[in-house]
């Protein structure tokens, strides 16, 4: 699975009925809920990467990246706004980004 297909599964189960989805399920709950999540799995893969258990990362990461887009579903930021920022920000150092903030 791609970021994409992933952003785009989640899309459509933005219309999903609660019961028959995990993602509904937590869209549902709100984007309060969701951004709780997402920053449960954040913690879980800072964990694995002080450990230094690569599968582990590996395994929350995934979690954390999941969790991101559906915290940016419940605030309708899509992946493709996250691209075009990334974009943006590619056509100048991270210096001069920083420095600009």
């Amino acid at each position: 699975m791609t970021l994409k297909s992933l952003a785009q599964t989640i899309a459509d189960r933005k219309e999903a009925d609660p019961d028959s989805s995990w993602t509904a399920k937590l869209l549902a709950q709100g984007p309060e809920k969701c951004a709780e999540k997402f920053g449960e799995e954040a913690v879980e893969a800072i964990i694995e990467a002080v450990k230094g258990d690569r599968k582990k990362l590996t395994a929350e990461a995934a979690d954390a990246m999941y969790h991101l887009l559906v915290m940016c579903a419940a605030r309708d930021v899509t992946l493709d706004d996250i691209e075009a920022e990334l974009a943006q920000r590619n056509a100048q150092s991270g210096i001069a980004e920083k420095a600009s903030r």
